[in-house]
């Protein structure tokens, strides 16, 4: 099957309305993205051939599952700032995005100033060594297995924080792996940027043999 062809602004606003304003910030992003990937690897070089598509739609996407009263998200592993930065563009009031690459973190520095992302922390830091409020929700991008990936999430939720990853075709062996040892409520949503994606919506977990305490379950 041939890939489709590139997306451009006015197809990604098409299909996740967005103002004016908003896409050119993204654009904005794009091309600081552009200039700093000759220099540090952001992200995939071939990705670069439709980031409209593999990196704008693929994080702005997650705006479909944030509460409604969503204030605060904490996206790990920003990277490029794939989903945070991308979800402070959209108007998340407050985003701290967690990256322990101090050229990457730099990077979203500089992104956080050119755009004027106030609500936007930039934490240089690895999330086990962070102790941060809890937040509405937890994001992340092809970070880490899922079984891996929750213990570094649990630590910045509250009774009713919703976890939103973006995940790949090993999805569901990740969930049967990590229900080996977490009870998750869970729900999958075909990606809107790739057919072998997915968005991973959890709104409940805790490890099996605890009690649900008020931070980790309703």
């Amino acid at each position: 099957m041939s890939e489709p062809a590139p997306l451009d602004p006015a197809e990604f606003a098409r299909t996740l309305p967005v103002s004016r304003e908003t896409l050119e910030r993204l654009q904005l992003w794009l091309d600081e993205l552009r200039r700093w990937q000759a220099r540090i690897n952001l992200v995939g070089p071939s990705t670069l051939d439709d980031p409209w598509r593999r990196h704008i739609l693929d994080s702005a996407q997650l705006v479909r599952f944030l509460p409604p009263d969503t204030r605060r998200v904490v996206d790990l592993g920003s990277g490029a700032g794939l989903p945070g930065l991308i979800l402070a563009i959209l108007g998340v009031p407050a985003v701290h995005l967690v990256e322990s690459d101090r050229r990457k973190a730099a990077f979203l520095l500089t992104c956080k100033g050119k755009l004027g992302l106030r609500g936007v922390v930039v934490h240089a830091a690895r999330a086990e060594d962070l102790n941060l409020p809890p937040a509405d929700v937890v994001t992340a991008r092809a970070l880490a297995p899922l079984e891996e990936l929750l213990p570094l999430a649990l630590r910045f939720a509250h009774a009713r924080t919703r976890f939103l990853f973006l995940k790949g075709r090993e999805v569901e062996s990740e969930l049967t792996r990590a229900r080996r040892s977490w009870k998750i409520a869970a729900r999958l949503h075909p990606s809107l940027s790739s057919p072998e994606g997915r968005v991973l919506e959890i709104e409940q977990v805790r490890a099996i043999g605890t009690e649900p305490d008020e931070r980790h379950a309703p």
